[in-house]
């Protein structure tokens, strides 16, 4: 067993068993940029979108139907973007977070984005490498999220040593897309448990590209395992400080087929610029540098077909109860207007109003349909379902406040127990920023975390967690198409839920919950659109 294993259970345990440096006090006034900084590099701007049809619906981007578009535009590209991790707003609103003094303050800003991020950190790093069919001049790039433009860091073609580091099988593209994270974004708030949150971050992303993808009538297929040493050479990064966690092949438009460029000899190719750090000190941490070599040491061995069936999630007993779930309300709202709308409620909901049954079905409905979005196409998306879904049901009409478990074929629930679940879930989470007696329901997805470290080593905990993001940014945007208000919190206690769940006897880990339902009425809320 690998070192991801002890990782797991020290997560499942955080909540009894603090995680080291258990005195750990964030320095904020030592934190870093939310962002990288490359200075003396060029930025070259990117254009506007050419516009996001009224049928790119966030239903489309979740199922996934009439794929097979001609491929991405440079604008399309752009629009891709800036939805997903682009500034498109400040907001500033009377609610429960912890952070709200400063917010008003112009330094500490809350710029909105369509992607989700624990902390508000937005740790994932974008590099863009077209090649010599791309709709610019081949080079490698930095995508500047504060000025929606990309960063020249190096001038030439260097998609063959990515497909070099992709490996033999890899797929024939003519640009790609590199997610790196840099971790002390995260780890100088998290410090040991930022690993666990900065691969949710990595999912949350992914799945924002391929709903918006799909609602497009395009795809994208992430690669999660490659040659990761390689590519942080050719990315000019320390391999402690940095982690690639995906690849993402592009098409353009209009691409025909052209002669592949030779890969250039490993460690031949690399980004001199290096990121301009502010924090003075940056302080490393013993279990994020172990998961990091832990993940990256078998990041070739890419798990062969099937390799994930033995961790496929478990279907919901069949002894509960089944209570019967109405047709789900409608997705209609664009990918690009749900993701503008996204945003979390920190404790502005109200019991007053409960959800509809509809509701609750088009929720659950949505973050099932999230499941088989952030991860690896060939190891997870295109496996078996990994993940289980619980409903605590505080108040949804039509549905007895109760403890459930989502059965996806039958599009109902079945119950776990019975009984308002309200005290038991305020009584097991650690943070003032939200009242979960008041959410309509709490969603809480479930992984075998074990069973895919076994099933396919130690990286297999980036896939197990981009599954569980995009479960999370899935339920986020479906919650903003519905007009409900929705919110996503990792602060309980793991074991809690794995006892009121029943849980015990298996190997299921509760990794987040997902608050939705809906709010006070007339919110003092402050925005302001950018894009």
């Amino acid at each position: 067993m690998g070192y991801a294993h002890d990782y797991a259970d020290a997560i499942m345990s955080r909540g009894r068993v603090p995680m080291e440096p258990a005195d750990f006090v964030p320095d904020w006034s030592d934190g870093p940029r939310k962002t990288k900084h490359y200075p003396g590099t060029e930025i070259l701007p990117l254009p506007q979108d050419d516009g996001f049809p009224d049928d790119a619906t966030l239903a489309r981007g979740l199922t996934g139907s009439d794929r097979g578009g001609a491929g991405f535009t440079l604008p399309a590209l752009s629009g891709l973007l800036r939805d997903s991790y682009g500034l498109t707003g400040r907001r500033l609103g009377v609610q429960a977070n912890t952070d709200l003094s400063a917010l008003p303050s112009y330094p500490m800003a809350n710029w909105s984005r369509g992607t989700a991020s624990g902390g508000g950190l937005y740790p994932v790093a974008v590099y863009w490498a077209p090649g010599a069919g791309g709709p610019v001049l081949p080079g490698l790039h930095y995508y500047s999220a504060r000025h929606h433009g990309m960063r020249r860091l190096l001038t030439g073609d260097v998609t063959g040593e990515i497909r070099a580091a992709l490996g033999p099988d890899a797929p024939a593209a003519d640009s790609y897309l590199l997610l790196g994270i840099k971790y002390w974004q995260n780890a100088f708030k998290y410090n040991s448990f930022s690993f666990h949150a900065v691969s949710m971050d990595l999912g949350a992303l992914l799945g924002t590209w391929r709903m918006w993808a799909r609602a497009r009538g395009l795809e994208i297929e992430p690669a999660l395992w490659f040659d990761e040493a390689r590519l942080q050479r050719l990315l000019g990064v320390e391999a402690e400080a940095e982690g690639v966690f995906a690849v993402v092949p592009l098409s353009w438009a209009g691409g025909g087929t052209r002669p592949e460029p030779p890969a250039p000899a490993p460690g031949s190719v690399s980004v001199r610029h290096r990121d301009a750090e502010r924090s003075r000190t940056v302080r490393g941490f013993d279990a994020l540098r172990k998961m990091q070599r832990a993940t990256a040491a078998g990041a070739t061995d890419h798990p062969a077909p099937g390799a994930l069936a033995p961790a496929a999630a478990r279907p919901p007993a069949p002894d509960g109860a089944v209570c019967a779930l109405p047709p789900a309300a409608p997705l209609t709202m664009t990918v690009r207007g749900a993701l503008r709308a996204r945003r979390s409620s920190f404790g502005r909901f109200a019991a007053q109003r409960p959800l509809s049954a509809a509701q609750l079905t088009a929720a659950l409905a949505a973050a099932h349909a999230g499941a088989s979005l952030g991860g690896d196409s060939a190891a997870a998306g295109g496996g078996p379902e990994l993940a289980t879904l619980y409903a605590f049901v505080n108040h949804v009409d039509g549905v007895e406040p109760g403890a459930y478990a989502y059965d996806p074929e039958r599009g109902a629930l079945r119950l776990v127990s019975a009984g308002p679940p309200g005290p038991f879930l305020q009584k097991n989470y650690f943070l003032s920023n939200y009242n979960l007696e008041q959410a309509g329901v709490v969603l809480v997805p479930t992984l075998r975390t074990h069973a895919v470290l076994d099933a396919v080593g130690d990286r297999g905990y980036r896939v197990v967690n981009a599954t569980v993001g995009a479960i999370a940014q899935a339920t986020y945007t479906a919650a903003a198409a519905l007009g409900i208000g929705c919110g996503v919190a990792l602060g309980f206690d793991n074991i809690s839920y794995r006892e009121e769940l029943d849980l015990l006897g298996t190997d299921e880990a509760p990794l987040l919950i997902m608050l939705l339902g809906h709010e006070r009425p007339a919110p003092a809320d402050f925005r302001y659109e950018i894009a």
